[in-house]
């Protein structure tokens, strides 16, 4: 199985002229941190907004709410078309497990951090006061309404152009080797549970330029080989390897033949 699949950039609307950064209007600093201009000022002021301030100013319906609800159904249609795409033979279960982890709070919330949105936002005196501005629930519900607001403002296109680029880091680091997908620990795990020993991996063979570089790798357990696969970097290609040996299963055959 092959898990050369290369992180899949999305071109930057701007650049084809479906951003809107031509305006002749100077970027906001928080406009600079997110590389996007808002058309409409009110939605951006809208997305940073927590429900704190709009209680203290007795406008309730000026809040951040509703597009942090608008913007968590955005991200999962982007990162679901990106997942769907970047692992192909994965199945349903586990592409679920994938974009759960993407979606947590905990990462939204970095990428919140990344984009120092805390220092941004808009917040009641008590709120403040509370540590709000460094909550990670606060930032993440802050993305998702961000999300919420560029997809608003400038459309699909550049709404998936700045989910794809800010959760890239998580992304290239699930795609050398998926968090909670883990052929190789399963693997391992298996077969130390059998034998005491761990399988051991080589490289067989590279291909093509050294900037698009096909890599094969073999598992071994106990001198069988159990399992080959490909990828775009030494990793994938053993982590292809490890899946293949799970699919299978050679070990329950050398488990089960009787020794001379």
């Amino acid at each position: 199985m092959c898990y050369g699949v290369k992180f899949i950039s999305m071109p930057d609307p701007s650049s084809s002229g479906g951003g809107n950064r031509g305006t002749g209007k100077a970027l906001a600093p928080i406009e600079r941190r997110i590389g996007y201009k808002f058309r409409n000022s009110l939605l951006l002021a809208e997305a940073l907004t927590h429900p704190s301030l709009a209680y203290e100013t007795r406008k309730p319906h000026f809040d951040n709410q509703r597009l942090e609800f608008l913007g968590d159904a955005v991200l999962q249609l982007v990162l679901t078309e990106q997942l769907f795409r970047l692992f192909p033979h994965f199945a349903e279960g586990e592409l679920t497990k994938l974009r759960a982890l993407l979606v947590s709070k905990d990462a939204l919330a970095s990428n919140a951090e990344d984009l120092q949105l805390g220092s941004y936002l808009l917040l009641g005196r008590g709120e403040e006061a509370n540590g709000g501005r460094a909550r990670a629930s606060t930032l993440a519900d802050a993305f998702e309404s961000l999300v919420g607001a560029i997809y608003l403002d400038g459309g699909l296109e550049n709404a998936r152009h700045f989910v794809i680029v800010s959760c890239s880091p998580m992304l290239e680091r699930i795609s050398e080797e998926p968090m909670d997908v883990n052929p190789k620990g399963e693997l391992q795990e298996i077969l130390q549970g059998i034998g005491h020993i761990g399988p051991t991996y080589e490289i067989i063979a590279e291909d093509g330029p050294d900037h698009a570089k096909t890599f094969q790798a073999e598992v071994y357990w106990e001198g069988t080989r159990l399992g080959i696969g490909q990828g775009g970097s030494k990793k994938q290609a053993e982590t292809a390897a490890a899946d293949d040996a799970l699919t299978k299963q050679l070990w329950k055959a050398r488990k089960n033949t009787p020794s001379p």
